[in-house]
């Protein structure tokens, strides 16, 4: 595997503006994720090599299709060990970003990366979708369930007015046939190819799917 500071250079960079302090973030998540999937695994064992490209630039997919505001109140569901919530939080910083999931040791792991990262706009919380309270503009998340279950469950924490260019409701990154999933969820819904974004292999079946609330 690539030098992890170089490799994050070389990629991200290639995609991304960045501060200094947005690449040292950055460089900073591999050896954090390595540490941390030894004493609990986010991360498949064979996929930790694989960080940058199948998770950290993943979950910036979304950002090729919408920036997000400075006043944004953005729900990452089902986060993990922190995607795509941290990488997206790194590039917005000043976006405040809500990570949940019902898995206390996945929020251990990404409490400890926050604060090793010192971003002051994620909180984390080990809690399901369906017994939030509070608004957001948007629900982001991988692959957690189908779209019509992420509706279900989130629609109700979702603002009603819009200020972004996507209409405010869910932005999801799924892969494959995803025709069945559009059909049912029922609401007007886009989609966005990564591999129009993205040259590296992995991204040829990846997609950004966005929901819109109504």
């Amino acid at each position: 595997m690539t030098n992890v500071n170089t490799y994050t250079h070389k990629h991200l960079n290639t995609y991304f503006p960045l501060s200094a302090r947005q690449q040292e973030q950055f460089a900073r998540l591999g050896p954090l994720y390595r540490e941390w999937n030894e004493k609990i695994n986010v991360i498949s064992r064979k996929d930790i090599d694989n960080l940058y490209v199948n998770h950290v630039l993943h979950s910036l997919g979304i950002a090729k299709v919408i920036e997000f505001r400075k006043s944004a109140a953005i729900l990452d569901v089902g986060t993990g060990g922190g995607f795509p919530g941290i990488p997206l939080a790194i590039l917005f910083p000043n976006t405040q970003f809500h990570l949940v999931d019902s898995i206390g040791k996945k929020i251990t792991v990404v409490k400890a990366v926050v604060e090793a990262l010192g971003l002051e706009n994620v909180t984390a919380e080990q809690a399901r979708a369906e017994t939030l309270r509070g608004e957001y503009d948007f629900v982001v998340s991988r692959a957690v369930a189908r779209l019509k279950e992420l509706h279900k469950w989130t629609s109700k924490l979702i603002k009603k007015e819009s200020v972004h260019a996507l209409r405010n409701g869910i932005i999801c990154l799924k892969g494959g046939d995803l025709k069945e999933e559009i059909a049912e969820v029922r609401r007007p819904t886009k989609l966005f190819p990564l591999s129009d974004y993205f040259a590296e292999p992995y991204f040829e079946t990846k997609f950004v799917v966005h929901v819109a609330r109504d």
